[in-house]
């Protein structure tokens, strides 16, 4: 079996979320967007599928490197396949991102799936086949109904309580707002949101990640009065010791690293060093899945949770193959935005969520998203 072909098909398709220009998520009205679907083909016929951002996959990516890599394959070559791309990183000139690596390397496990009918975390080897969510918000903003002001985020709270989560997590205020950073109203923010849910609902802050050591320290000791789970992000990755002096004088679970670069390798090192009581990973961080699985087993042998950053078909198939890891983020959140709606290219949400709170593990053959390909051919760019 041997791969022939690698072929992106870019569509548009109907969006109504935006970015500020710090690059985060918030509502916004109906417009055109664009999204890519890298497929790559065996020579059987077998075809494994991922979707991705444009600019993940954009042409000068699949001709210069991927399909160097990929053509004449055997596509179960997954981690061979893999290292050859992750040895082109260096001499790539920051071309050739983990998250190209992801997309390529999730084809390949969605096409492994196809190929022998089953989902790709029953192939890895599954510890379950449900996985409870966390309701995750978007970041703060300035909207009108939105998540503007600490009462918004206590009665969004209360919303997502109702809708079945049984945890939820923070992103607070970053810039462009006009009032942000700000500790201050973080902390106002996560002492509302305690007071609306109770005591006893797990609580977590994905906290500005720009923070000086003082104010990152002043705000966990806050979460920690507070009863929240986990602090996550409050500083720049870049620099391990500030973590590793912030763990050692919180007692709150400090958490990471979510965006740091060095795949298995930096997790390795920020284990090492004491810089995260719970390690971090998700496929697009780190290159895909595999890379996530040796981080997964890296912690578990270190008697450490990982948990999974981000959704997806990817990240639930990682939250079902571990046991080391309690939670699915789903998100991002926000009142002004219907998560549950299907996008036009699905004909079903990857990640339905039951009013237990569980999101249930899809039993179709590979990552098991049903991807409207009618849809997509019919909206080509």
């Amino acid at each position: 079996m041997k791969i022939v072909d690698v072929k992106v098909r870019v569509f548009r398709y109907t969006s109504r979320l935006v970015r500020d220009s710090d690059g985060h998520t918030h509502p916004g009205d109906p417009h055109d967007a664009r999204q890519a679907l890298l497929t790559i083909i065996a020579d059987d016929g077998t075809a494994g599928h991922c979707l991705s951002p444009v600019e993940v996959v954009r042409p000068h990516l699949v001709d210069g490197f991927i399909r160097h890599v990929v053509i004449g394959q055997d596509p179960f070559d997954r981690e061979r396949i893999w290292q050859d791309l992750a040895h082109w990183q260096r001499g790539s000139t920051g071309q050739l991102s983990d998250r190209t690596l992801a997309i390529v390397e999730m084809a390949l496990w969605d096409l492994a799936g196809r190929k022998l009918g089953l989902p790709v975390y029953k192939l890895i080897g599954a510890y379950r086949d449900k996985v409870p969510a966390y309701g995750s918000t978007m970041c703060g903003d300035e909207m009108r109904g939105g998540l503007a002001t600490v009462e918004d985020y206590a009665h969004y709270a209360e919303w997502l309580i109702g809708r079945g989560y049984k945890a939820i997590k923070l992103h607070t205020w970053m810039k462009p707002v006009s009032f942000a950073p700000d500790p201050k109203m973080d902390a106002r923010a996560c002492a509302a949101v305690r007071e609306a849910v109770g005591p006893d609902i797990p609580l977590m802050l994905d906290a500005y990640h720009g923070y000086s050591r003082s104010d990152a320290l002043w705000l966990g000791r806050e979460l920690q009065r507070l009863n929240y789970y986990w602090y996550e992000e409050p500083m720049n990755e870049a620099s391990i010791s500030s973590y590793a002096w912030l763990a050692a004088n919180l007692d709150i679970a400090v958490l990471g690293p979510e965006c740091a670069d060095g795949k298995f390798h930096t997790r390795a090192e920020w284990i090492k060093a004491g810089a995260c009581d719970i390690t971090r990973t998700g496929v697009h961080d780190v290159g895909g899945i595999g890379p996530s699985l040796k981080i997964i087993h890296l912690a578990e042998a270190f008697g450490m949770d990982c948990e999974v950053h981000g959704g997806g078909a990817g990240n639930l198939t990682l939250c079902a193959v571990q046991k080391n890891g309690r939670w699915y983020e789903r998100g991002l959140l926000h009142p002004l935005y219907d998560y549950d709606a299907i996008p036009e290219y699905l004909n079903a949400r990857p990640d339905p969520m039951d009013a237990d709170g569980f999101v249930h593990l899809s039993q179709r053959p590979g990552f098991g998203e049903d991807i409207n390909f009618d849809y997509i051919d019919a909206n080509l760019v």
